[in-house]
Order: structure tokens, then sequence, then C-alpha cells
């Protein structure tokens, strides 16, 4: 039996509705455009034309890795965020619209500035910074990040989105102590490891079995990061400059508590489209605190 492009795309779209997926339709999409090799625009664009039985059976083979688990931004690597088309590998976490909160008080933030360094510690993927990096032109951007692969991601990602006048990798150990010839920057952006180790078995398996746990484990409590950054990485940032954090389930009160004990003043929270707790931030005083 013959199927179009379009209805290949809305049976797809169905059977993850009917398995309870949130993001059925987005899903679905991505699916039908990696097993087809056509653009979103292109496939709305020949939408009524046939498809092949070939492209029906690569269509059902990606839908049934995703059905076993893998996440579908790993099924065809690449995934979007802040508008930013970006290259993704089992060696970086899936960006999740939770973190544009982040980026979003960040950008609004670094636009005050005029021309500033921003450090995206944790860089991952890189999608925090080239998210500020793409909106304020006058922004310089690092991207902090421990693991080699997780940092070819980001060199990646830096080309693809034209951002290689104003984004940089480096390597950077977020538990150890910076490098003083990074010089100062205006604000830091951390998305960290914050899962409690002991919970990570308990996770979802989408995450648990494909995400990488070096990217997920935050130390017994989740909190191991937190402690190492604000203590440490205050020493290049600039006097009055901000901390940015995102921060897991319940555990707002425990960070601003740990960025004030470091003599961060200001600390607020904001909630995530859900209403949890996901970001928390603060100023360093006008004179860097000593050790």
């Amino acid at each position: 039996m013959t199927i179009t492009y379009n209805e290949l795309y809305l049976r797809l779209r169905r059977r993850l509705r009917e398995l309870g997926v949130d993001g059925a339709t987005l899903e679905a999409r991505e699916l039908v455009c990696c097993a087809t090799g056509k653009s979103r625009q292109e496939l709305v664009r020949d939408g009524n034309l046939y498809a092949s039985p070939e492209v029906e059976d690569r269509v059902q083979a990606l839908l049934e890795r995703h059905l076993e688990g893998e996440p579908v931004a790993y099924i065809i690597g690449e995934w979007e965020f802040y508008g930013l088309p970006l290259d993704i590998t089992t060696d970086v976490l899936i960006p999740r619209p939770d973190s544009e909160l982040l980026a979003e008080l960040a950008i609004d933030y670094l636009r005050t500035l005029g021309e500033c360094r921003a450090l995206d510690l944790c860089a991952g993927s890189g999608c925090l910074g080239l998210a500020a990096a793409s909106q304020v032109p006058q922004a310089h951007v690092v991207l902090g990040e421990f693991d080699d692969c997780a940092l070819k991601i980001c060199r990646q990602n830096i080309r693809r989105n034209g951002l290689s006048g104003r984004a940089v990798p480096v390597w950077m150990d977020a538990l150890g102590i910076p490098d003083p010839d990074l010089g100062d920057f205006q604000c830091i952006l951390c998305n960290p490891p914050y899962i409690p180790t002991r919970d990570i078995q308990k996770l979802d398996p989408s995450v648990r079995d494909y995400e990488p746990h070096l990217a997920l484990d935050g130390g017994p409590d989740g909190l191991d990061f937190y402690r190492a950054i604000t203590a440490n990485w205050k020493q290049v940032l600039a006097p009055g400059g901000r901390l940015y954090f995102e921060v897991g389930v319940g555990q707002a009160e425990s960070v601003g508590s740990l960025m004030e004990a470091q003599g961060f003043a200001d600390i607020q929270i904001r909630q995530d489209l859900h209403g949890i707790p996901r970001v928390v931030f603060g100023d360093l005083g006008a004179e860097r605190l000593s050790e």
C-alpha cells in the first residue's frame, strides 16, 4: 500500500501519542526527516508525494530504536536549542527546554554590559554559551569543558552556527582551580552535573542508559560542582560579575546558600515553565573576595 510523506508522518505521530509521548509532534517530524533525508521545509513541500517502501522501512527502524529507549536526538545526531541547530552525540547531554531559562536570563544580563566576556562552564554541547554568543554580538564567549569528546562537539557547533569569531572552546576542570591566564569574565553560566550518585540508577532509561554519566553525576548529594565552582571560580569572575547556575529539583535553596557563603550577593531564584526552581544567580561583591 502506498503512503505519502505526510501520511507517514501522521501515522508515526499517532503511534507516539498512543504511547503517551509528550513531544510526539516534534519527535515524529524529526524521525521522518532523518529517515527521508529531507529538511523540515522539504518534508512540508513534498508531503503529498509517495514514500518508497525503503523509506517506510527506514522510518520503522528508527521508530523501533526510539521505542527501545534511545532518545531521538541521539538517533538523528542533532537537536535544536534557543533556535540554534546543534550536533549531538552520546558524549554530551541533550539540551532541554528548561535550560533555555538560564540562557534567556544570562542573555538579558549580557546585553546590559557592552563589550564583555562570558564563560559557559561545563559546556557539554556548548548550547548555553552559543545561545549567548548568537544573541549578544558584543559578548566573547569561552566554552569550558573537561571531556575531550565533548570539546570536539563544541568545536563542531561553533562552526555550524558561524560563531568562530565570538566563541572558543577551552579544556577546563570545573572541580579544579582555574588557570589565572584565563583572565576575567563578567558572567559565568553553568549547568553542571547535579544528580546525586545514588539516584542515577533511578533515572528514566532514556537518560540512564544513553546520556553520559560524567555530565550527570554531581557527587553524593549532587552539590559537588556547586561547592567547587562557587569557591574556586570566583577567582576569574570580575568584581561585580554574575554567576548563573541551573539546578536540580530541590537544590535551589542549598545552592543559593553556597553562593552566599562565598561572597555572592542579591541571590535570586527563577522557576522554569513547570514551576520548578531552576536557575539560581547572584553577583560577586564589588571587591572580589580573597581566600
